[in-house]
């Protein structure tokens, strides 16, 4: 990378640490701090949503997959364009109904005290291990790319994380979030057009890459890759739809705007899939050698969207792109981070060791856990180098199946079935991850060939395959099934328990009424607006004036583009922002 492209990301960080300065006056009490008070507008909570959806796993380990296979990796965010659409047909407006202010919360409200500790027990060791593998993956695939010191990079992302999530809470977390998928799907979108603009347009598109990267009928010829296919759409489904992801939705401001974030989620990954996937499907003809460009890598395919990036884009863009790509784990760091930090107070340090404290006390307390558990993200980090002799899309897609399945899958069918007793829950994730361990030594790719009697050797992406989509849905029916089969101990449950949860069911399906419930003057429509709307100005102007950059005319051209898609955005915003009333302009 050049010196404008290290400058182009200082001046990144530097935002989105500004970012979170903007909007501490937003945050006035612990309901603030976990989840923006429930006041937040549609376009920033879809946004947030979408960001923290996916990790920078996306540019590296799903990416390898579509420029060494082509299309079956789509079926991932597919699936995951289909769970947000079930968002807002269904799921999305019943999450902002539950009224709480963490998500475990409402696992006490539908599964009890019990699976409350569980589950609070669960995710913040998961959540430490998860932004850690995301981290180290940034650390050590930005070292081998661009050579730059992978501490450096862990610590650095880490402490802006950190500054964020600290200083504006949830507010600046999705607020940064919305800047984050802006500045990511403009950029992406350029990689795409000077891709293309590369091959001859788009209607070369189809002559240029390998034939069997756009053959759909392998799902009938490649051995469990329609299986595969399928694992993945389920597993995505549970995963965007469940008790515990619906933190997402619990800071929107009422149902219908709920629903629409729901909406803009879905919107946002179908537009991603191509401008994330084709580029590295083109680069499968136009850099077939990556071994020899990145030697350093285990896994040189990991590199190809960053290799079709350096050969298309003008000078100072990889900077934006560099940006776009710690955006992508940012964003699910520090959401990841809020939301652990709320669990630990409001479900544990709360009504265990300080039920009398004062909501001054607990925003207190919410800060330092969030210091604490950025400070372990970034340590855990530090430690996981031992990791990187597995390839980041197996290493994700592992973790997801055989330690989340088991988690989401009480906290997804607890929204639909009602009828099973408190420790419904807490008991399928046992029976979920012992099968996760008797399965995954049982059903492994030898077994499959001797069992379906199938032809010759399955190639390495074939037993992937096989591995991760019979493990999905081992762990799915077994937890599953034993889930179902605790209905049956219903007619024992107490008539306390059977009160709280006809009470969750019945606060889920009654729609928000914002006015009513929190006040006519509680809303922050117009602040929330103008304040994000000129963070977008002030950055596209920024991108704009990258056009100083010594390129050809099409470079400068394209920070231009780039530049003015971001600012009238901004500009959108700042005009559609209420106006304040008249009493009040003063405020404004």
């Amino acid at each position: 990378m050049t010196l404008f492209d290290h400058l182009v990301i200082a001046f990144y960080f530097a935002f989105m640490v500004a970012v979170g300065v903007v909007f501490r006056r937003f945050v006035t009490d612990v309901s603030d701090y976990f989840r923006s008070g429930g006041k937040v507008l549609w376009w920033m909570v879809g946004s947030s949503a979408f960001m923290v959806s996916f990790s920078a796993w996306t540019f590296t380990g799903a990416v390898s997959k579509a420029y060494a296979d082509g299309w079956p990796v789509m079926t991932i965010y597919v699936a995951n364009a289909v769970g947000f659409l079930l968002d807002a047909l269904y799921f999305a407006p019943r999450f902002r109904q539950l009224r709480v202010i963490t998500a475990v919360e409402a696992i006490r409200l539908r599964f009890g005290t019990v699976s409350e500790q569980v589950f609070t027990w669960l995710q913040i060791p998961l959540g430490v291990l998860n932004a850690g593998i995301w981290l180290n993956a940034i650390g050590v695939f930005f070292a081998a790319v661009f050579g730059i010191d992978p501490r450096l990079t862990i610590v650095v992302t880490g402490l802006v994380v950190l500054l964020i999530a600290l200083s504006g809470g949830s507010w600046a977390v999705l607020a940064s979030d919305f800047m984050q998928a802006l500045i990511l799907m403009v950029v992406c979108a350029a990689v795409l057009a000077h891709t293309l603009a590369r091959i001859g347009g788009p209607a070369a598109f189809a002559a240029v890459v390998p034939p069997g990267h756009l053959d759909l009928g392998q799902v009938f010829t490649r051995d469990f890759l329609g299986l595969w296919c399928l694992a993945m759409l389920v597993k995505q489904i549970h995963t965007t739809n469940n008790l515990y992801d619906a933190v997402r939705y619990l800071c929107v401001k009422d149902s219908r705007h709920a629903r629409w974030a729901g909406w803009l989620g879905a919107a946002l990954f179908l537009v991603g899939i191509a401008l994330w996937f084709l580029p590295p499907m083109i680069a499968r003809t136009l850099l077939p050698e990556l071994g020899t460009r990145f030697p350093q890598l285990a896994h040189p395919e990991e590199a190809a969207y960053i290799a079709i990036a350096r050969e298309v884009l003008p000078v100072g863009m990889m900077g934006l792109l560099a940006s776009a790509i710690f955006a992508a784990t940012m964003s699910s760091m520090d959401s990841g981070l809020n939301k652990n930090a709320g669990v630990f107070v409001k479900n544990f340090y709360q009504p265990w060791l300080r039920p009398q404290a004062t909501d001054a006390h607990l925003l207190r307390v919410g800060k330092l856990a969030t210091l604490a558990m950025g400070v372990l993200i970034v340590a855990t980090a530090l430690e996981m180098n031992e990791l990187r002799g597995l390839g980041l899309f197996r290493l994700m897609q592992r973790v997801g199946i055989l330690i989340g399945v088991p988690v989401v899958v009480p906290l997804f069918l607890g929204l639909l079935v009602k009828r099973t007793p408190p420790w419904s829950a807490w008991s399928t994730v046992l029976i979920g991850f012992a099968s996760s361990l008797v399965f995954s030594r049982l059903l492994t790719p030898d077994w499959a060939v001797r069992t379906f009697g199938l032809e010759g050797v399955l190639d390495s992406a074939e037993r992937e395959y096989w591995t991760q989509s019979a493990q999905f849905f081992a762990n799915l029916l077994t937890a599953g099934t034993w889930f179902l089969l605790t209905r049956l101990f219903w007619p024992q449950t107490s008539g306390a328990d059977r009160a709280r949860i006809e009470g969750f069911f019945q606060r889920m399906h009654t729609p928000v009424d914002f006015e009513r419930e929190e006040g006519p003057t509680a809303a922050r429509d117009r602040e929330q607006s103008l304040a994000v709307g000129w963070l977008a100005v002030a950055y596209g102007t920024f991108i704009v004036l990258l056009a100083a950059i010594p390129n050809p005319p099409a470079g400068r051209l394209t920070f231009l583009a780039s530049g003015a898609v971001v600012a009238a955005i901004g500009g959108w915003l700042i005009r559609a922002a209420p106006r304040p009333p008249a009493n009040d302009g003063e405020r404004a």
